[in-house]
């Protein structure tokens, strides 16, 4: 079984996606500035001046839904698309019900009960999810002014492939957002796939390289920052990673 089809995937990313600062992060003098990832993706990388007035996005990897209802806020339809069924199932039940209870990890065998909870100001009829492979998007998709990444491209096998798409998605005018930390593992993409992390004829190829040589042609880089999140395995251990953050404008 995959690990985004088990119980301890749906409640980790739960909590990430709409757990309270002190359920993800209990201590004060932890990294908070990495919490709230799903909707950092948003709020710190959409430039919203640039939205047309009945914007159209899409979330690929939405995995339970935040950054998609955080794109509602901007956006008169999204489309979140996660390749889980368990976390898309997820997704649709809160945007059905607006909230979802789950249990979280504390310690051993220990769990603490919550929900989690759409925030009341969205409009969840805005947003639509469905089941899908990144890697192979439906053909009747149409194309968005938004298209949102978020940490997805170092967990498909064949980025090239999700990556080649982009151009008949994007409108131009549009953006496109790409989050990763890079973190380039065989058991996700292998070797000969990964986009970055390795040497080529003497030469360090980095994933920004690889991304700005594939993209180039259709987007133009329009912002680059480092966005930090933070996944809580349990009360007392955690994962502190840095993504890097992309924006790019879609050329005419």
């Amino acid at each position: 079984m995959s690990y985004y089809e088990t119980d301890r995937a749906l409640a980790e990313y739960l909590l990430l996606h709409f757990g309270t600062p002190e359920q993800v992060l209990p201590y004060p003098f932890g990294p908070a500035s990495a919490l709230e990832f799903p909707a950092r993706c948003v709020t710190e990388c959409v430039l919203r001046a640039q939205l047309p007035k009945e914007a159209r996005a899409l979330d690929l990897g939405c995995a339970v839904g935040r950054s998609s209802f955080e794109l509602a806020r901007l956006c008169a339809r999204v489309v979140g698309i996660d390749y889980s069924v368990r976390l898309i199932t997820a997704a649709q039940h809160l945007q059905q019900h607006g909230s979802m209870a789950f249990s979280y990890l504390e310690e051993g065998d220990l769990a603490n009960s919550t929900t989690a909870m759409v925030p009341a100001q969205i409009d969840s009829k805005r947003v639509n999810f469905e089941q899908g492979d990144a890697q192979e998007l439906r053909p009747d998709l149409g194309d968005f002014d938004v298209v949102l990444m978020a940490n997805l491209i170092d967990r498909l096998r064949y980025p090239r492939r999700c990556l080649r798409q982009l151009p008949a998605l994007v409108r131009p005018g549009g953006q496109l957002i790409i989050t990763s930390p890079y973190t380039w593992l065989n058991e996700f993409t292998p070797r000969e796939n990964w986009l970055g992390g390795f040497d080529r004829a003497g030469q360090r190829i980095k994933s920004l390289d690889t991304l700005k040589e594939i993209l180039s042609p259709h987007f133009a880089l329009a912002r680059l920052k480092a966005l930090p999140f933070l996944i809580r395995e349990h009360a007392r251990k955690f994962q502190w990673s840095v993504a890097e953050a992309s924006t790019w404008i879609r050329q005419p």
